[in-house]
């Protein structure tokens, strides 16, 4: 299985998302390996303060591994309307990370008007906790575009910085949401694991 997780604006946790992604899928059988081609080499870095807690393997975007069963594949920011294509393409799924703000919405609404609507799923991520309601709005008006949106959506915790820190998945660290935060993301990959075996 191939996933490709791309954004179209900074700040959405697009290489947050890979990592949890990954962490679930090596969860399943088979070996998991995720391929960081950003530019920052956020993950690659990430993995390195992680060091052998890190439940899959690692490597540079330009030198992929082919003895996988998974293939996570964290991209560079913004691709163009050509590579966004080609990574549809080649992917089972596209994950498209975006927050509930404005102008992340209208970026990615923008953005993926040319693609076909099977390709991919738009993952609303940051999303500010309850009492607010901005996350169920965002996925509503993506909903009412035609845009296949997840059904779960992954709120803003602070568990996530300390997993940055560590180098570990947030399910490894020790913080009163962690536990939560890893239910939320172990959902997503549930309903990715249906959607691209399709």
């Amino acid at each position: 299985m191939i996933i490709t997780v791309a954004s179209f604006k900074g700040g959405v946790g697009k290489s947050t998302t890979a990592i949890h992604i990954a962490t679930y899928l090596a969860s399943k059988r088979g070996k998991t390996v995720l391929a960081d081609g950003d530019l920052n080499r956020s993950v690659i870095q990430w993995a390195e303060r992680g060091g052998k807690s890190v439940p899959f393997l690692v490597c540079d975007g330009e030198s992929i591994r082919t003895d996988y069963d998974h293939l996570v594949i964290d991209t560079a920011a913004r691709p163009t309307d050509y590579d966004l294509a080609a990574l549809a393409e080649t992917s089972n799924l596209l994950v498209i990370p975006c927050t509930p703000t404005t102008f992340a919405l209208e970026a990615t609404i923008g953005t993926l008007t040319t693609l076909p609507t099977d390709r991919y799923r738009i993952l609303l991520t940051v999303v500010p906790p309850k009492p607010s309601r901005e996350g169920e709005k965002a996925q509503q008006a993506l909903k009412k575009a035609g845009l296949p949106v997840f059904k779960s959506m992954i709120r803003r915790f602070s568990a996530y910085l300390k997993a940055e820190n560590a180098g570990v998945p947030v399910n490894q660290i020790r913080d009163p949401k962690a536990s939560e935060a890893w239910l939320e993301y172990e959902a997503v990959g549930k309903e990715l694991w249906k959607v691209a075996k399709k």
